[in-house]
């Protein structure tokens, strides 16, 4: 059974472990695969974020944080990124995280969240997002460098969380 849960300084060891093997292959995030623990968990603890993991029993298969995409008069809007154990994927645990997190974005005053660079390149990510109501709202031509492929694509992505906009 997957439950979902803030997390504590104490997961920090397997957040790393999660963190690291998705960074790893350079392929879905600007993090450079070397990115140096220390630093990964600052930005994944920066001020004002608030980090959940997703369990399955006593292990930690998942984990995202939830902060505002802008600071001030920009702070009403959410911002969100997402990290599944490689063994893990498929078996639902990033779409309860992305419920889990609209959820806690609408119960912390949140109007709306905005993905700002999604990889081109990452349909999982994509089609999960507009299955739970992002829509593609701008596209960033060659702004990623993927390992593999070059110069990619990444994809700006928005929704309401509110029944209107006023």
């Amino acid at each position: 059974m997957l439950t979902l849960r803030l997390a504590t300084s104490s997961d920090q060891d397997a957040i790393w472990d999660i963190f690291r093997s998705v960074i790893a292959s350079g392929d879905t995030y600007v993090f450079d695969p070397q990115m140096p623990r220390e630093q990964a968990m600052a930005y994944w603890f920066q001020p004002g974020a608030r980090v959940y993991v997703a369990e399955i029993g006593s292990r930690i298969v998942g984990t995202y944080l939830l902060k505002p995409n802008q600071p001030g008069l920009g702070n009403h809007v959410a911002n969100a990124a997402f990290m599944v154990c490689p063994k893990t994927r498929g078996q639902g645990v990033g779409r309860m995280m992305g419920e889990h997190c609209l959820t806690e974005a609408r119960r912390l005053g949140y109007r709306a969240m905005q993905f700002n660079f999604v990889v081109s390149t990452n349909a999982p990510a994509i089609g999960l997002w507009q299955k739970l109501g992002f829509e593609i709202v701008g596209r960033l031509p060659g702004a990623f460098r993927h390992p593999q492929k070059g110069y990619m694509d990444a994809l700006v992505m928005y929704r309401l969380l509110t029944d209107s906009s006023c």
